[in-house]
């Protein structure tokens, strides 16, 4: 990277607009950058940094960029920077200008202004500059890219600040890892000892949780054990505590398995026992059983011995009972003709207490005379019967007329008072009609409004998205012109190289004898030859290849990011400027009046409808109208003939009624006599039909007693039994023979009578006894099942153990494995000797190879005495790895850089400076650094010391770097000659070129 031009405007203690010639400067090799106190030379250099990353180191930058401006500028004059450099083989300018409050142009007052950045590239063909971007991002990508270096790295290389470097070389090695880190980058190692320690965290979660299942487990199998396993004394994590579990699992379980082998010989014993006891218990109850038996036996035939005089009786009423059975036809019959006859002759008196007092004693023929009589009178009032009917059915008619004349009131008043309001009711729908069609209209025209809006909304959508796809175009095309550029500088190179190396390609087709194609001569003594790296036609075809096709992909992006414009405008020119959320409120608004209007247009249908019924309604009021008054004047004839025809049938009544309260009330009084008559009648011939057949029952009775041999038929009646107790009679004395032929059977069976002759059973010792076996056999079973269920348990959980120790293994070589990693690299493991962090351990390999670099150079410096060298030791307790050390050849000692001098620590820490501005150029990919700034200290140098330390500097225009002093001493005013003076005054500084063409 090499500085060209610096344009200043408004910037810093500057007041109007500088140029600052960097080419003019730097033709010297050294230049010198002095002023006074405050003048502004550090602000050159802030503005070298701010055109290049948009921001100034240090606190001078503040959240808007609004410090940057001159407190002497005029108002109207804008702050801003252009830096002309070249970089990786590009010749560029960016300009940057920070955000200002800049006068109005109408009105008094000021406004603010956005920042804006530009970036440019010379052409050196077409020799103009043309624009590469506009943006603020891809400006400080596209230069951080190319310098490969962060703002940070480049005020560290770039601006060397010896004040910084001095502190370096006296601090402890966490501050210097601090400022190394932010050189170099090594976050990425810092992020992976992070993550393997996260990654061990998160392993020894998994193991501890696998651990704590585990030992879950074990507490679970110790309680099955009860008591025969020992509980882990360890803690999930710990070493070992898998072989624990695993080996008291397996010591629970042998023990189970000989308990579960005793409890089984326990259970077979009693199972013996219980037998032997069972077939005891079942001889003692068929013992206890057949004595028990004998003994009722002889009970039973005591009670027998008892009852004999009862057994006798009932055989005696047995035998007169089926004498009996013989006059039993006789006595049913005078029992039934005797029941008959009372029947009869009460049926009789209930009739003849309903007869008139002259009648009640009448005999059977002059009952039916008198019923004969009352039916001859019944049938003469048929005639009255109708015409009473047909007075009924002449007041049910009046009262039909009367129905209707009020029915037809309550119509003509309804309708009266339904037409009164029909003119009101007309107009209220005629008006609903009217406002519907209205709605109707309006909601046609909102209709094409909301499609036209819809149709802006959804073009502003296409708009917006159309956007997004043109920045990401811009962006592929941006991507697409570095490729380009990154192809075609590679392809320039390989062909610089070729070109360099183009006599040994020529010389590989140099052939004795023949001349050469480019000095002609025949002889080829000392050919050249091609050395490592030689780069051949094919490679620079490839290159140029790949330079092409790069060339062909950033047209298709250029022509996709052009069609991407066109449609974004396309879709800009329909949409407009409106903002989409605003578009969208517009559409819901229109929607919401389109959706009122054409609710209220909804409205027109059911108005008409309603007209339409309405006026159908006031047809069928007005005829009902008309009909009930043509009903009424019918009604008036009606009535009269009705009137006249009741008149006649009353008086008919009147006569048949007689003192009756109507034709059908003397009718039933004349139904009713009629009947009582012929009942009476028949009632007393039935009752004399009764007496002559009970006279006949008596003397039948009395004949079959006597041949039974009963004295009196009253005998023979007490002496006969119902079926219920014949029956029941018979079988007590049946029960009586089979209760005998049972007992004599019992006490002739001869293991009865040999039971009885033993002693008498003890049927509760012998429970009591196998009641004892068979609680031993329960208890021997519940050990064997519980010795059973605690080896099936223990199996279950130790197979279960066993697969947790299996599917831990992984987890557990996965966590040694990882905790080994991240001890190693966090420094806490004992394998790190020197408790050295991985960070720690990158950062001192760069601190090598910045005091290999700085040592070149301080060894010139102090004329071959001094030495840096990096130390890898530890620092009391702390850790290792960012040591530095000088060696003295003078004394041949090592000692710490904090014992150096003033003067020795200046260009000490100069050359470390050097040092690690080489080294991280080489880290950010080689970018060559043409120009360089170091900043005071040369005042604390004596003259033999300056005079090296200058050569040193001037050795770097070997390398075409040009380094700029800043300082104040005047010394070094007379030992350089290219000068940039910084002049301080009251309207702003200034600045002043010495010694310079």
């Amino acid at each position: 990277m090499r500085l060209h031009r610096l344009d200043i405007t408004a910037f810093g203690p500057f007041g109007g607009s500088l140029t600052v010639d960097f080419d003019a400067l730097s033709a010297a090799g050294l230049f010198l950058l002095h002023g006074p106190t405050g003048a502004g030379k550090t602000s050159i250099l802030d503005a070298v940094c701010y055109a290049l990353y948009g921001s100034v180191p240090g606190a001078r930058q503040n959240g808007q960029g609004t410090a940057l401006r001159s407190d002497h500028a005029a108002p109207a004059t804008r702050t801003g920077v252009t830096l002309e450099l070249t970089v990786a083989g590009r010749r560029l300018e960016v300009t940057r200008q920070p955000p200002w409050q800049r006068p109005k142009k109408r009105g008094t007052g000021t406004t603010l202004d956005k920042a804006q950045s530009r970036l440019r590239e010379h052409d050196p063909a077409s020799r103009s500059w043309k624009d590469l971007s506009r943006s603020h991002q891809e400006i400080g990508e596209e230069i951080s890219q190319l310098l490969g270096m962060s703002r940070e790295q480049f005020c560290q290389v770039v601006l060397l600040p010896q004040g910084d470097f001095a502190r370096f070389l006296r601090a402890d090695a966490e501050a210097r890892g601090k400022l190394l880190g932010r050189l170099f980058d090594t976050r990425r190692f810092a992020d992976m000892e992070k993550r393997l320690a996260e990654r061990r965290r998160a392993a020894e979660s998994r193991v501890r949780d696998g651990d704590a299942e585990l030992l879950a487990d074990a507490h679970r199998m110790q309680q099955a054990a009860g008591g025969a396993m020992e509980a882990a004394d360890l803690a999930p994590g710990e070493p070992g505590l898998a072989e624990s579990v695993l080996s008291a699992a397996a010591v629970a379980r042998s023990t189970a398995h000989e308990q579960l082998t005793v409890a089984r010989c326990r259970l077979a014993a009693a199972e013996s026992a219980q037998a032997s006891a069972d077939r005891s218990l079942d001889e003692v109850r068929e013992r206890d059983r057949l004595q028990r038996r004998f003994a009722e036996a002889r009970q039973r035939a005591a009670r027998l011995a008892e009852r004999a005089e009862d057994r006798q009786e009932a055989q005696t009423r047995l035998d007169r009972s089926r004498k009996a059975e013989t006059v039993a036809p006789a006595l049913e019959l005078r029992e039934s003709a005797d029941a008959e006859h009372r029947r009869a002759a009460d049926a009789e008196a209930r009739t003849r207490d309903l007869l008139p007092p002259p009648l009640r004693d009448a005999g059977a023929a002059g009952l039916a005379a008198a019923a004969r009589r009352a039916t001859e009178e019944l049938g003469g009032l048929e005639s009255a019967r109708r015409a009473e009917r047909r007075l009924t059915e002449l007041l049910e008619e009046r009262a039909g007329l009367d129905r209707q004349e009020r029915a037809d009131d309550d119509v003509l008043d309804e309708s009266e008072a339904w037409l009164t309001g029909w003119e009101e009711t007309r107009a209220g729908l005629q008006a609903r009609i009217e406002s519907a069609q209205q709605a109707a209209a309006r909601a046609g025209e909102l209709a094409v409004q909301c499609d036209t809006a819809r149709k802006r909304l959804t073009a502003a959508r296409l708009r917006d998205q159309l956007a997004e796809d043109t920045e990401d175009a811009a962006e592929q095309a941006r991507a697409a012109r570095e490729r380009v550029l990154e192809a075609k500088q590679h392809w320039l190179d390989l062909k610089e190289q070729r070109l360099a190396g183009i006599a040994a390609e020529l010389a590989a087709g140099l052939t004795d004898g023949d001349p050469c194609a480019v000095c002609g001569a025949t002889e080829h003594p000392a050919p050249a030859r091609k050395v490592a790296g030689h780069v051949d036609r094919e490679a620079e075809e490839r290159a140029l290849a790949a330079h092409q096709s790069a060339e062909e992909h950033r047209a298709d992006q250029e022509g996709r990011l052009g069609a991407a414009r066109e449609a974004l405008a396309a879709a800009g020119a329909e949409a407009g400027d409106t903002p989409t959320t605003h578009l969208a409120r517009e559409v819901e608004e229109l929607e919401q009046r389109y959706a009122q209007a054409r609710d209220a247009a909804s409205d027109l249908h059911p108005a008409r409808e309603q007209l339409r019924q309405a006026e159908h309604e006031h047809e069928r009021r007005v005829a009902a109208q008309r009909e009930a008054a043509v009903r009424t004047a019918a009604r008036a004839g009606h009535r009269e003939r009705l009137a006249h025809e009741q008149a006649v049938l009353e008086e008919e009544l009147t006569q048949a009624r007689g003192d009756a309260d109507s034709v059908a009330a003397r009718a039933a009084q004349l139904e009713r006599r009629a009947a009582r008559f012929t009942d009476a009648a028949d009632a007393a011939r039935v009752a004399e039909g009764t007496a002559q057949r009970l006279k006949e029952a008596d003397g039948r009775l009395a004949d079959a007693a006597f041949r039974a041999g009963f004295a009196t038929p009253r005998a023979a009646a007490e002496a006969l039994l119902d079926a219920a107790a014949h029956r029941e009679l018979q079988d007590r004395l049946e029960a009586w023979r089979q209760e005998e032929a049972a007992v004599r059977a019992v006490l002739a069976e001869p293991a009865t009578a040999a039971a009885a002759q033993q002693p008498p059973a003890d049927l509760t010792a012998a429970q009591r006894t196998a009641e004892d076996a068979d609680r031993r056999t329960r208890e021997a079973v519940s050990a064997r099942d519980a010795a059973a269920r605690r080896c099936a348990e223990l199996d279950r959980l130790s197979a279960r153990a066993t697969a947790s120790v299996r599917r831990l293994a992984p987890l557990r070589e996965e966590y040694d494995r990882v905790a080994r990693l991240a001890g190693l690299t966090a420094g806490t493991s004992a394998a790190n000797e020197r408790r050295m962090r991985l960070e720690s351990y990158v950062l001192a390999a760069r601190l090598e190879q910045v005091a290999a670099a700085a040592t070149a150079r301080l060894h010139r410096m102090s004329s071959g005495r001094y030495t840096l060298v990096h130390s890898d030791d530890r620092t009391g307790r702390g850790r290792s790895g960012l040591g530095l050390h000088v060696v003295d050849a003078w004394t041949g000692r090592e000692r710490d850089t904090a014992t150096l001098s003033g003067g020795e620590t200046f260009f000490a820490s100069l050359a470390l400076a050097l040092g690690l501005a080489d080294v991280v150029t080489d880290e950010a990919g080689g970018v060559r650094l043409d120009t360089l700034f170091i900043d005071e200290g040369f005042g604390s140098l004596d003259d033999q010391t300056l005079d090296e330390v200058l050569d040193v500097l001037d050795s770097l225009r070997e390398r075409d770097r040009s380094v700029g002093i800043v300082s104040h001493v005047p010394d070094l005013r007379r030992r350089i000659h290219a000068q940039l003076e910084v002049v301080k005054g009251r309207s702003g500084s200034t600045l002043r070129q010495h010694g310079v063409t």
